[in-house]
């Protein structure tokens, strides 16, 4: 059976100061009324039903999630003790999942993607399922076709093309998996045209997986079944805490992809947006004839091309501004020239060096 896990620990610094610690982007509705990871479970009704749904996120976060997603059992809330990126997170949650269903294949997914449409995602689960099902030692993950010479995401060269049916997306072995490149080397890319953006969903036997990180991560897996093995215990918590800190942060890409040699890439059918800073908000919610995106309540006069972010009960005014990011929350304001939204991380690092842990 198809199972669903849902990746839901980031931390979303370059949202700041809407995303906090304790509220990060995934738990925001920066794209429409839902929240990010609402949305994402959502998108699997009437494919993968609650009892087979897991979603993995931090500890301090398990609460909130539970609130957003009162349709899931508290057992489908893992709460990781640290952050250890996607690697151990994934090995983790196949090894709960073969607990259930020995035959288990699992459909992998971050939480803070904005896709369309359901149906279409859906069909791209199901062909990448029966392409599992043909061979199960195969790996599948999805990949986008670019618009744009981007260096914010890695890249997937497409190999020979599989069979698939009319129906189906257009599917391709993965010739070679690689990193976020400089911009030149994006639009070699692009104008080669067998290039892909990482979309970062996954398909796989819970087994194969698990097997793959023996042979490539065995020292990970190792404190990951250690973990396993004590779900069910009184000891639960204290093992989890130690074994998943003694692991050493890897991503699943560099684990395991970049080494297997059975693994098949699925020209999604689905829109996509990895929703990785401000100026993706500004592409899901618009604009309008000023060039204006607002969430909140604004009152702009000879302002043009402006992001702003606040609530109803706030007003925002601006006057004579151009090309502002300008985010309003209950305790804290961020006014930046929009070019300079990617330095907010250097805001998030600020602030922790000035031991300000309110604001984060």
């Amino acid at each position: 059976m198809l199972y669903a896990i849902v990746m839901a620990g980031g931390s979303g610094t370059r949202f700041w100061p809407s995303s906090r610690a304790k509220l990060p982007k995934q738990l925001l509705p920066l794209a429409g009324a839902g929240t990010l990871v609402q949305d994402t479970v959502a998108r699997l009704d009437g494919l993968i039903p609650p009892e087979r749904t897991l979603v993995v996120t931090n500890t301090r976060l398990t609460e909130a999630v539970q609130r957003q997603l009162p349709e899931l059992p508290e057992t489908a809330i893992v709460g990781e003790p640290c952050k250890r990126d996607t690697a151990p997170c994934i090995g983790l949650a196949a090894l709960l999942v073969l607990q259930q269903d020995p035959e288990a294949t699992m459909a992998v997914m971050p939480s803070d993607h904005v896709i369309d449409s359901t149906a279409s995602f859906q069909s791209a689960l199901q062909q990448a399922n029966s392409l599992v099902d043909q061979n199960p030692d195969r790996l599948v993950t999805f990949g986008i076709r670019p618009s744009s010479p981007s260096s914010s995401y890695g890249y997937i060269q497409q190999g020979g093309a599989l069979p698939y049916t009319k129906n189906d997306a257009p599917v391709h072995r993965v010739a070679q998996f690689r990193e976020k490149p400089p911009v030149d080397v994006a639009k070699e890319y692009l104008s080669a045209g067998n290039f892909l953006w990482n979309a970062g969903i996954f398909v796989w036997r819970a087994k194969t997986i698990i097997e793959a990180l023996a042979e490539y991560q065995p020292d990970c897996l190792k404190h990951l079944q250690r973990i396993a093995d004590n779900w069910d215990t009184p000891d639960k918590n204290a093992v989890f805490s130690e074994e998943f800190a003694a692991i050493k942060g890897v991503s699943i890409d560099y684990a395991v992809l970049e080494h297997a040699s059975e693994v098949a890439v699925i020209e999604a059918p689905f829109t996509w947006d990895d929703l990785g800073s401000w100026s993706a908000v500004a592409r899901q919610r618009g604009q309008d004839e000023h060039g204006n995106t607002v969430v909140g309540r604004h009152l702009g006069i000879d302002s043009k091309d402006l992001l702003v972010h606040t609530c109803d009960n706030h007003l925002i005014v601006t006057l004579g501004l151009e090309n502002i990011l300008l985010v309003h929350t209950d305790d804290a304001t961020l006014v930046a020239d929009r070019s300079h939204e990617e330095h907010i991380r250097k805001v998030v690092a600020e602030l922790e060096s000035k031991q300000w842990h309110e604001y984060l």
